[in-house]
């Protein structure tokens, strides 16, 4: 079965980017992005409304770290601290080593290529730290902005699920898309 140990904390790095431990100096991007409707609207989860929801969600991520259930990261610039996005493996099936990545980017840093690029260090790391053999992604088919990471980083669609998921009185369809480790890592 897979184990998992996030201690110590894992930083990591790209040629722009570093991604670090979300922690609450972050409370007000995070507060930014989960409760503007627009970032939110193919995430079905309730909008944040108060800097304290925000604190309740960071509280949530630290949780996964320190029970090694899960990991996510602050994305950033090199050179400065304010968060752009997070990125981070939930959702882990350790019996199947297999992990689902998410990830998220506040709105004015959508199209710069940071969500490709930090999606390219986090699988590095899912396969040859955490040792997965599978990473999937769930999205609404109506992301295109996210499907185009997902293809630009090997996944491939495995399926596309209708009315799968129930949310804000309306069904929802989600489709899953995923990569497996090659052999040479």
């Amino acid at each position: 079965m897979l184990e998992l140990n996030f201690t110590p904390f894992p930083i990591l790095e790209t040629e722009r980017l570093i991604l670090r431990r979300v922690d609450k100096n972050d409370v007000n991007e995070i507060f930014s992005m989960r409760s503007n409707p627009e970032t939110m609207k193919y995430i079905p989860r309730p909008l944040v409304t108060t800097n304290d929801d925000a604190l309740v969600h960071i509280a949530l991520l630290d949780s996964g770290i320190e029970k090694n259930e899960a990991i996510n990261w602050a994305i950033t610039y090199k050179g400065e601290n304010k968060l752009l996005g997070i990125i981070g493996f939930y959702r882990t099936k350790f019996e199947d080593f297999r992990s689902e990545i998410g990830y998220m980017l506040l709105s004015e840093n959508h199209g710069k290529g940071i969500a490709s690029e930090a999606v390219e260090r986090a699988l590095e790391y899912g396969f040859k730290e955490m040792n997965l053999h599978s990473i999937e992604a769930v999205i609404d088919p109506r992301n295109s902005a996210s499907e185009r990471v997902l293809e630009k980083n090997g996944f491939i669609k495995e399926g596309h699920f209708k009315e799968n998921a129930f949310f804000n009185g309306e069904f929802l369809d989600s489709v899953v898309y995923s990569k497996i480790k090659k052999a040479d890592l």
